[in-house]
């Protein structure tokens, strides 16, 4: 069999042998930093700075005397803090773990080309890599934090908090088996969304609903639905790209649609919207502009009219609403924001969310509209892939009853929640946690400040609200250590920081969790170096 050559445009010159000596010269010259444990590189660097340099089969002989240092697998195992590990884990799983330390270890110090190394050290170090492989086995990586960010739908600690009427449902209704796909009455095969889509009429005025597994899935299977093979109109000021590199005309493309540009970034009309339709356009796209803001010298055409000038020519309005508003932000200090049923009143005839930003539900992507166009979505094979799981749409049933009372909504979803706090009730809050720091005697400067929250999630951008930090100046560390170590904590600590100082935002600490919170301040500030 003949091995798939590398193309050439895409190997580097080192990999294509043109410069193997300036490669060896670089690497064998890069000096250490001074005292930094071989540990601490080891977890410092990342993964893909372990590669073999250029030239390895050539090494000089202090790297390969600093390599046979390294102890053997065998030799590794009869460690005692290895040993010990046994009653917890099979032998092969242990040896797997050591020979995962072992390579990474020979990276570092291939990359590093150190020109001696204690051997007791590199055992030290290895067994540490070790053990650390073998904690993944037994340690969950999913597990509770303290968000003391101010950061309301955070992205990386989960973005929205569930209601504990969603956790409830999960665990009371989902333990065991669960009816997700059967009709009671025929005991045949049924809808898994039926009530989800019912709840999704009643709070938005759809004729038609369904849901998939998050807002990106949402929108590719729309664009595949409607637009493969045809254009879809889209203004410039609207292609927009989100997390993870997701950029509309790149899924305009995978989806089979014809990306066709409009205007300009700032400025696009309604002339420039109906000279591009032509008979091969299936739709225009609206674009909600959910993680940026253009401002100054702009404009944009509204909802209304981009319907009126489609509907006039028998073309689909397609509303990607983004973060996806049931409940109207205003009241909570931010500018209008359209909501799912201002969408559907507009007429659009596909429009589509997240579950999982301003609903605050988990995670999914709503979509609803017309009710042949919601037909046709569900009937494509595609909808097969991104349907989402049992835990998902329990959670998001238990979530959208809430929606339906405004002030219940408010109360019980947390994200909701946290918009809706005031000012008073955070600034309390804030000098109740400084007040105990300070009458634990932390080794730290403690006081409140003004500050500002953020919705996240590129959620309500360039808004925020105003907040009461509690401010930790350590005396024994820098900021960033301490919040490091604040981190590390169980549970962790997530906070900010800024010129040398911790910020804490009681608005994301949830209800209960300020004890904890207190505890682990005290605790971390204790243990300074």
């Amino acid at each position: 069999m003949r091995r798939a050559r590398v193309p050439e445009r895409l190997a580097s010159p080192r990999a294509r042998g043109l410069c193997p000596a300036a490669d060896r010269r670089v690497r064998a010259g890069r000096p250490r930093r001074a005292g930094r444990p071989l540990l601490s590189a080891l977890r410092a660097e990342p993964a893909w700075r372990f590669g073999r340099p250029a030239g390895a089969g050539n090494m000089s002989s202090p790297i390969n005397d600093v390599l046979r240092k390294i102890p053997s697998v065998e030799v590794l195992l009869l460690a005692p803090e290895l040993a010990e590990t046994a009653v917890e884990y099979p032998r092969d799983v242990i040896r797997a773990a050591v020979r995962a330390a072992v390579a990474a270890t020979r990276k570092h110090l291939l990359a590093a080309m150190p020109d001696d190394a204690d051997q007791a050290q590199l055992q030290r170090t290895v067994v540490a890599l070790a053990l650390g492989e073998l904690r993944m086995a037994r340690e969950p990586h999913y597990r509770k934090v303290i968000n003391a960010t101010g950061v309301i739908l955070h992205t990386g600690l989960g973005r929205a908090v569930l209601p504990p009427a969603a956790l409830r449902h999960i665990v009371e209704d989902l333990s065991g088996y669960s009816l997700l796909q059967m009709d009671v009455t025929t005991g045949r095969r049924g809808s898994r969304d039926t009530r989800i889509q019912w709840l999704l009429r009643q709070l938005t005025g759809a004729e038609a609903a369904t849901v998939v597994n998050n807002n990106a899935a949402a929108t590719s299977l729309v664009l595949h639905t409607i637009g493969r093979g045809r254009e879809v109109i889209v203004s410039r000021g609207q292609l927009v790209e989100i997390g993870g590199s997701f950029r509309l005309p790149e899924v305009m493309e995978v989806s089979g649609a014809k990306l066709v540009e409009v205007g300009t970034t700032n400025k696009t009309h309604a002339r420039d919207y109906e000279r591009a339709i032509t008979e091969n356009t299936a739709a225009i796209m609206r674009v909600h502009p959910s993680n940026y803001k253009i401002s100054g010298f702009t404009s944009e055409v509204p909802l209304s009219t981009l319907i009126d000038i489609a509907h006039a020519r028998g073309v689909l309005v397609y509303d990607d609403l983004g973060a996806g508003a049931i409940v109207d932000v205003a009241q909570f200090g931010f500018a209008p924001e359209p909501t799912l049923r201002d969408s559907v009143s507009a007429g659009a005839d596909l429009i589509s969310c997240s579950a999982d930003k301003l609903i605050g539900g988990p995670q999914g992507g709503i979509i609803l509209g017309r009710a042949e166009c919601v037909q046709a979505v569900r009937k494509n094979p595609m909808a097969r892939i991104v349907r989402p799981g049992k835990l998902a749409l329990a959670a998001l049933e238990a979530t959208l009853p809430l929606l339906l009372d405004e002030k219940r909504a408010i109360a019980e979803i947390p994200t909701l929640r946290m918009l809706a706090r005031g000012l008073r009730e955070i600034a309390e809050q804030a000098e109740r946690i400084a007040a105990a720091l300070c009458e634990r005697r932390v080794p730290a400067a403690v006081s409140t400040a003004k500050g500002y929250s953020q919705m996240g999630s590129g959620s309500l951008p360039t808004q925020n609200l105003p907040t009461r930090l509690v401010v930790i100046e350590p005396e024994r560390e820098p900021a960033g250590a301490l919040a490091r170590r604040l981190r590390e904590y169980r549970p962790a600590i997530f906070t900010r920081t800024q010129k040398e100082r911790v910020l804490v935002d009681p608005r994301t600490v949830l209800d209960g969790e300020e004890p904890v919170l207190i505890d682990a301040l005290v605790g971390v500030l204790a243990a300074q170096g």
